[in-house]
């Protein structure tokens, strides 16, 4: 659940002004560029932002329709959430809130109610109004000198569960699930996560629209600069340019770069790299899009690919590639996340790239959606079965200690019969986006 991205959770204002933002680029300037100075092939971007509907509130009633279904199937009489994206999933508040307590405890059957800081309840009262209890919501406040545990705890009596069995989620801090164990003793506390994983693993169509967007936007920003690319480069500034991209695109995202041999790094390094003519670059990361989520690696040669390098940098492409595609063919509802792994794996290995993990250092991929990393995981002993509409990410990677790495990364959508990527693969080093 944790993502090595740090999201810009800002609208379209922000992007908008992170567009404006100066930012340097190329070697030889040390002067800062303006919006009106952008490289052409990023100027020329447009904003897509008006394509994205937001999710509503009738979505979320049948999203905690489906939550107390599950409650049911998995023997709890209610699930308890905090601050995380799955708070806001079923209700559409997105709060913080340090280490006072909020919550919303949602029941096998009766109305949810939440629990909140009294000298918060305006705030909560603004953003509960997208959530489908919003306009007559039950929100309990507690005073600085009080326990919200006990008004926890009372509620949950007052819905005849004072005895029951309450699901918490798994991103809540050991302090709150303390808490609600001390206040109510007789109630059994144990993992939520078949419920919030159940629901939100499946995506709806709408679901999907959104994250179909978003990875074309993210590999339009990276088309962009790459045609906006130029010899001596510092990764900050390519960082910069892509940060640019995105804002004319109208959503907000960012990306890793990596160069030469720290691409055989998976999440790279901090030592500051120079692109240099025919030194491979790696990208990665994504946008959001309405909540929603993109991951999306590119790895490509600047100019010419090295005579004396190139061969090997080609041939390991080459089985990257294939083992994508690979993984891609095997995927489809009713198999195991750990098998499409398998098949993945299976191609780098037989390249001579073995064995194990030695050269293709992680899993698969990961489940996404709101979060960048979420369920299911594609990875070696998961016997988790793949279902219609489950989102990963595919990503194979070959990376060689002190010489170089290549990772392809698309996120994939599990379909009736078998499975999509939401953008093409790359079909090679030298035309990482097939527009030659």
């Amino acid at each position: 659940m944790i993502s090595r991205r740090r999201f810009l959770e800002v609208g379209a204002v922000t992007a908008g002004i992170t567009a404006a933002s100066p930012f340097a680029y190329g070697e030889a300037r040390d002067e800062k560029c303006d919006a009106s100075s952008l490289p052409p092939s990023i100027a020329a971007l447009k904003s897509r932002k008006g394509e994205a509907a937001p999710i509503t509130r009738d979505e979320r009633h049948d999203r905690q329709e489906q939550a107390r279904r599950l409650i049911g199937e998995n023997g709890l009489d209610a699930i308890v959430l905090m601050e995380s994206t799955s708070l806001n999933y079923f209700t559409g508040i997105r709060w913080w809130g340090g280490e006072r307590l909020f919550a919303l405890v949602l029941p096998a059957k009766g109305t949810p109610f939440y629990v909140c800081p009294a000298f918060e309840e305006e705030r909560a009262h603004q953003q509960i109004t997208n959530a489908p209890d919003g306009e007559r919501p039950d929100v309990r406040t507690w005073q600085e000198n009080e326990s919200p545990y006990q008004r926890l705890a009372q509620g949950l009596k007052e819905r005849g569960i004072a005895t029951g069995k309450v699901g918490i989620e798994e991103n809540i801090h050991f302090v709150f699930s303390d808490g609600v164990a001390k206040a109510a003793p007789q109630v059994t506390l144990t993992t939520a996560t078949p419920v919030t994983a159940g629901c939100r693993m499946i995506k709806s169509t709408h679901e999907i629209e959104l994250m179909r967007l978003a990875c074309q936007v993210t590999l339009a920003a990276y088309e962009a600069v790459y045609h906006a690319l130029r010899e001596g480069m510092t990764q900050q500034q390519v960082e910069e340019l892509i940060t640019a991209a995105y804002g004319q695109l109208g959503f907000p995202g960012e990306a890793s770069v990596q160069v030469g041999e720290y691409s055989a790094l998976p999440h790279g390094s901090t030592t500051p790299q120079v692109v240099r003519e025919g030194s491979i670059v790696m990208i990665d990361d994504g946008c959001t899009v309405e909540g929603y989520q993109s991951d999306i690696t590119r790895t490509f040669v600047l100019g010419k690919i090295p005579e004396k390098t190139g061969d090997k940098m080609k041939k390991v492409f080459d089985t990257v590639h294939h083992a994508q595609a690979a993984a891609l063919a095997a995927a489809r509802p009713g198999v195991d996340c750990g098998s499409v792994d398998a098949a993945a794996r299976k191609v780098i290995t037989d390249a001579g790239y073995g064995p194990d993990y030695k050269y293709f250092t992680h899993r698969l991929g990961h489940g996404m959606g709101m979060d960048m990393h979420e369920w299911p995981y594609l990875v070696r002993g998961n016997t988790t079965k793949l279902q219609p509409n489950m989102t990963t990410s595919n990503e194979p990677g070959i990376y060689i200690r002190g010489e170089f790495g290549i990772r392809l990364e698309d996120d994939m959508h599990i379909t009736e019969d078998g499975a999509e990527l939401f953008t093409p693969q790359s079909p090679s080093l030298e035309d990482p986006f097939g527009k030659k």
